[in-house]
């Protein structure tokens, strides 16, 4: 276990969870942190109060983009027990995600212990809604202050949550998606199977396009032909076919150009489950379009851990045409695999493959 400076002993500020939490602003009252140093390894673990920085003008993070971060969440069950749904999984990409980045890879005890507290910490904010759930988001950025072109020297990991409704609001409403054709997210050989910060702000133009055609997301291409489909956003793509004698759910091979989402892997493993056939494929505009149209793809969604599972019902591809997915409505498929999956999140069915991280939180404190 990771020594921990306890800057705080402030009570939760919501005892009773969170209503109405949005997506990403309704922080927790806790954070984690520690430093990197090549001297002292990792060292001066705290947790206290969420707080704002100090940090210097030329901090390396701010200027040259050497930041990686994660994104997972914890549960509430039925039981009012806590969970975290495959911390393990996401301690490990998160350590890929910094190799990558010539930086220092967190411990996974490290991470473990940090998710622990804060969770064990902070989970009176959140309700017993099932809609609702605790999203961690640990970072880590380069602290030195220099703006020599190298790597920091120095590093900092923090671990903040925020209380989380659905990414596109509580219900499940379907989506529309918008064909990028003047953008890419990622190329072969660069950083688009990882969760590093300089992967987003390049894509707010296209996401802001994609708003202008009234679309709510954008559907990103392969950087080389510009003809496979790879991601929605930042959020990994699922295909659902008609085969005749059953239904075929798959999704975009692992190109290096992706991000391997924690929930795309999960989800594949309960289509095998409920007896679909599931499997990584590669799939072109113009053949989800014809497919589409011709009735054999029924369904489409989106999933990760924000987002959990969302349906697209449209498309809009300013090249080849607009066209809708099913009848544009959430399809029985999509809408059965979300539940099975919002099943363990919640600890309504078994966890055969240990998914679930329990977090001993006692007794509520008094108001």
């Amino acid at each position: 276990m990771t020594t921990v400076e306890h800057t705080s002993t402030a009570q939760p500020g919501r005892r009773a969870g969170v209503v109405n939490p949005g997506h990403g602003e309704t922080f927790t009252d806790h954070m984690f942190s520690m430093l990197w140093s090549p001297a002292s390894g990792w060292h001066q673990p705290e947790f206290g109060r969420l707080q704002n920085l100090s940090i210097h003008p030329g901090t390396v993070g701010l200027h040259y983009g050497q930041v990686a971060f994660e994104g997972l969440k914890a549960h509430r069950r039925v039981d009012g027990s806590m969970v975290v749904f495959r911390p393990y999984e996401h301690a490990r990409r998160f350590q890929t995600s910094t190799r990558r980045l010539a930086m220092p890879e967190l411990p996974v005890d490290i991470f473990m212990d940090a998710v622990s507290q804060l969770v064990a910490a902070d989970h009176e904010w959140l309700s017993d809604d099932p809609a609702h759930s605790l999203y961690l988001r640990p970072i880590m950025f380069a602290s030195d202050h220099s703006l020599m072109l190298r790597p920091s020297t120095e590093y900092r990991f923090l671990l903040m949550a925020f209380v989380a409704g659905g990414f596109f609001g509580d219900h499940v409403d379907t989506v529309s998606v918008l064909i990028s054709r003047d953008y890419c997210r990622a190329m072969p050989g660069g950083t688009g199977n990882v969760k590093v910060a300089g992967n987003y702000a390049p894509s707010f133009l296209a996401q802001q396009q994609a708003q202008e055609a009234g679309c709510q997301q954008v559907v990103w291409l392969d950087a080389i032909e510009r003809h496979w489909i790879e991601e929605m956003g930042g959020m990994n793509l699922f295909f659902v076919r008609d085969t005749g004698t059953g239904y075929e759910v798959g999704t975009p091979e692992l190109t290096g150009s992706l991000l391997p989402g924690v929930t795309r892997d999960t989800l594949l493993t309960i289509a095998e489950r409920l007896g679909y056939r599931a499997r990584e494929m590669r799939i072109s505009v113009d053949q989800w379009r014809q497919e589409s149209i011709e009735g054999r793809i029924t369904e489409v969604f989106a999933c990760g851990t924000a987002a959990v599972v969302t349906p697209v019902s449209a498309v809009r591809d300013p090249l080849g045409g607009d066209w809708t997915v099913g009848d544009g409505q959430p399809g029985p498929v999509t809408m059965t695999l979300r539940r099975a999956l919002m099943d363990v999140h919640h600890g309504l069915v078994p966890d055969p493959d240990g998914w679930l991280h329990p977090v001993p939180i006692g007794p509520s404190l008094p108001g």
